[in-house]
């Protein structure tokens, strides 16, 4: 019983081995035909028997339709990959350049901004000097109205900035209404050091309101 299934196991071997046999010359003659190897040598017998015209060339002919497609493809991913780089370089430079458009933006804005400020500063300023100078103007009445040493009393009270606004108002409004000022029968009245004090700094700043 054991010799029965040797020849059976026997048969097998043979047959992978012819089916790998087969499967090598198969590969190698394809491959030559290809040009991925130069086998001609080898098969050249083989070939001259079976009177099939085996392969010249151990490579493609210079003119071989495989070898110019090859070679335009390759031109043609060149190309491609150069006008890649050339973009990328583009892009690169609009990004930078959109990032300094931003930061110049950003700056304008920021200036802006910071004009606004000042002028709303400055219309504020503008405006407490409008209503400073109206009360101002407005206790400069009432003062000439007053008897003088009532209103030198009042005057006392202020400090010599307040006083010598007042002051400068009343002189104003004299000299509009075509009237002699009362500035100096004020001073006149006040404690010497005092209207000394006063004088010397209209002197020093002889502007208007501040």
């Amino acid at each position: 019983m054991a010799n029965f299934g040797k020849p059976r196991v026997l048969g097998r071997i043979v047959l992978l081995l012819a089916m790998i046999i087969a499967l090598a010359i198969g590969g190698l003659v394809w491959f030559d035909y290809i040009g991925l190897i130069d086998a001609k040598s080898l098969l050249g017998p083989a070939y001259r028997t079976l009177g099939i015209q085996a392969r010249t060339g151990g490579a493609y002919a210079a003119d071989s339709p495989a070898l110019l497609e090859e070679e335009r493809m390759s031109k043609r991913l060149e190309s491609l990959q150069v006008r890649a780089e050339e973009l990328d370089t583009r892009e690169g430079a609009i990004v930078k350049r959109d990032a300094e458009l931003g930061q110049k933006i950003q700056e304008v804005e920021e200036r802006g901004k910071a004009l606004d400020d000042k002028e709303k500063s400055f219309n504020d300023k503008v405006k407490q000097y409008e209503n400073r100078k109206v009360n101002v103007d407005q206790n400069a009445q009432y003062l000439t109205g007053m008897p003088p040493a009532k209103a030198v009393e009042i005057l006392k009270s202020l400090d010599d900035q307040s006083v010598i606004d007042i002051l400068r108002s009343v002189e104003e409004q004299a000299k509009a209404a075509g009237e002699q000022s009362i500035v100096a029968l004020w001073l006149s009245l006040m404690p010497p050091d005092r209207s000394a004090a006063i004088q010397r700094k209209m002197t020093l700043k002889p502007g208007a309101l501040e």
